[in-house]
């Protein structure tokens, strides 16, 4: 007996049920067994490292959390402290061989000056590059090294006479970032994570109405700087820093994650006064490849050097071209699995803090 269109209708369904099923859980088993092989083990060095800590807290303290966890296992002794402690009393106690400081806008200069007086070496790694150069263009010259995650700040920096800066973007920590493996307890479609810096507010408001008619979400501080933003209720939300774990659970869950990244011109919120332009990609490229999902990234100029731009991740020039692959991906599911599984195991490889630090140690010591 043939089936009624009704009976048809609740079978394509039940299969469409099934194919979703199948290829989450796929991708789910896949994530599993790349996220379940080891890390390849890199050299021990026998130093000892001080770890200055910023001191700043939140959102500062997962960068902090990252950098020791690697520097605890590239190195057979790290002591740490915070920019509020008095630096050279430590030394003289503990006579580290080198002192590595994050972000030390906070760090009286005094204390660098007479750490290299004893023969320590000193390294600074700054966070926010370009964006607050007005401020790390009177620090950086006390260091013997600068680490910068910006590629444009490089020269800069050596043309005030440092003659040791390197380019070190930040990357994924993987006690931190991490895909979910069972079953999610988040499900979106598309989800943005990050203040509402003025560029954002103005790029997503050209295509409100059409991106959130997909089950988007987006979280951060500032977005009651949207006009529009009542009118998704808690699907816009104002004014929460999400923790690492809860970021990649929210990565995890979404089909697609914009990354949008923070303009170098914005006067309420940097400090350039030189207008330095940004072409690195910032710390979340790495942190959303490393959960396991698609990334869509507006392009940067130096994102190639970390990712295969249409293999690995996808990059957009325009509202409306982040659309228009936005609509492609979701319809696209064997395309944007593979291109998420490609990324994550990228990253395992290439893009953790691991890596970087051992990047850091080797410029420094050879």
């Amino acid at each position: 007996m043939p089936r009624t269109p009704a009976e048809e209708e609740k079978l394509r369904g039940r299969l469409s049920g099934f194919k979703i099923g199948y290829d989450e859980g796929y991708l789910r088993g896949r994530l599993t067994i790349l996220d379940g092989r080891p890390e390849e083990p890199l050299p021990v060095r026998n130093i000892h490292v001080m770890y200055v800590a910023s001191g700043k807290g939140y959102p500062y303290s997962p960068l902090d959390d990252a950098v020791l966890y690697a520097l605890q296992k590239l190195t057979t002794q790290v002591t740490i402290t915070d920019v509020r402690q008095n630096l050279v009393e430590l030394a003289d106690a503990q006579r580290p061989d080198l002192v590595l400081v994050l972000d030390g806008m906070d760090l009286p200069l005094d204390q660098v000056a007479v750490l290299r007086g004893k023969g320590i070496k000193t390294a600074i790694w700054l966070t926010d590059d370009p964006y607050y150069t007005d401020f790390t263009v009177k620090i950086v010259a006390h260091y013997d090294y600068v680490f910068t995650l910006e590629k444009n700040c490089v020269e800069f920096y050596r043309g005030l006479g440092c003659p040791e800066v390197h380019y070190l973007p930040f990357a994924a920590h993987r006690e931190h970032y991490r895909p979910t493996t069972g079953r999610s307890p988040v499900s979106r479609d598309i989800s943005f994570i990050g203040s509402a810096y003025w560029n954002r507010v103005h790029f997503f408001r050209e295509i409100m109405p059409e991106l959130m008619s997909y089950n988007t979400v987006i979280n951060g501080i500032w977005w009651d700087r949207l006009p529009e933003a009542p009118l998704y209720g808690e699907r816009i939300e104002i004014g929460k820093w999400m923790t690492p774990q809860e970021t990649a659970v929210t990565y995890s869950g979404s089909k697609i994650v914009i990354n949008l990244h923070r303009s170098h011109i914005d006067e309420a919120a940097n400090n350039n006064t030189l207008l330095i332009p940004a072409v690195s990609p910032n710390p979340r490229t790495f942190e959303i490849a490393a959960s396991g999902t698609l990334q869509l990234c507006d392009a940067r100029d130096d994102m190639g050097s970390f990712y295969t731009i249409g293999e690995e991740i996808d990059t957009f020039a325009s509202p409306r071209e982040m659309m228009d692959k936005i609509r492609y991906y979701l319809t696209h599911e064997e395309e944007r699995r593979a291109m998420a599984l490609r990324a994550f195991e990228r990253t395992l490889k290439d893009h953790t803090y691991t890596r970087r630090l051992h990047k850091l140690l080797t410029l420094i010591y050879g």
